[in-house]
């Protein structure tokens, strides 16, 4: 575009951006881009975010009360009616749902005896206050009893399908869950039998 001015000097107006212009401006959209992308993946992920979505905080266990296992993720995560996901204080079992890890040995013998004894059936819960309420992951941390009593992650690690697990700090029953894979070991139960230790 070409002015002239009251001098009748003529001049002619850049009408594209210089490159150094260019890039600052097209760094600018990317940058923009992306902290909308960001903003968008947080607001999904978010669980707290987002109306009528709960997170594993907003729940309270009733501990004399029984909740239905509605499946079975794994040998030491569950799911339960009205709590959404558990997972077992004290124990560790080898993983099976995790898409950047092969299946463990003995992955899949623990997830099917968790579910022959959860899956389907009424458990009572227990939290321990000396353990965080959730994990990293949303999860309340609980311990899990069945109906007729059995305490099942005890029972896990008694027989060979946990290993015992301290988060951080020690839990209520970390003594007897240890006594219980020393005599799992002891006797080459599970984890600790020929088939994971060739």
């Amino acid at each position: 575009m070409q002015i002239t001015d009251t001098n009748q000097k003529s001049f002619t107006l850049p009408t594209r951006l210089s490159s150094k212009a260019r890039a600052r401006s097209l760094t600018t959209t990317i940058i923009a881009v992306i902290v909308l992308i960001l903003a968008y993946s947080f607001n999904i992920t978010n669980p707290e975010s987002q109306p009528g979505v709960k997170s594993a905080q907003d729940f309270s266990i009733d501990e004399n009360k029984f909740y239905e296992v509605t499946k079975v993720v794994d040998g030491d995560t569950i799911k339960v009616s009205e709590l959404g996901t558990l997972r077992m204080i004290g124990i560790d079992t080898p993983e099976i749902v995790d898409p950047r890890k092969p299946v463990e040995c003995f992955g899949r013998e623990a997830s099917d005896k968790a579910k022959d004894l959860l899956l389907g059936k009424k458990v009572r819960l227990e939290v321990d206050n000396s353990q965080e309420r959730i994990d990293r992951y949303d999860r309340l941390l609980v311990y899990v009893y069945t109906k007729d009593g059995l305490f099942f992650n005890q029972e896990m690690i008694r027989q060979g399908y946990a290993h015992e697990y301290t988060y951080s700090v020690p839990y209520k029953y970390q003594i007897d869950f240890r006594n219980a894979q020393r005599d799992a070991q002891e006797n080459n139960r599970g984890l600790w039998g020929a088939k994971c230790n060739n």
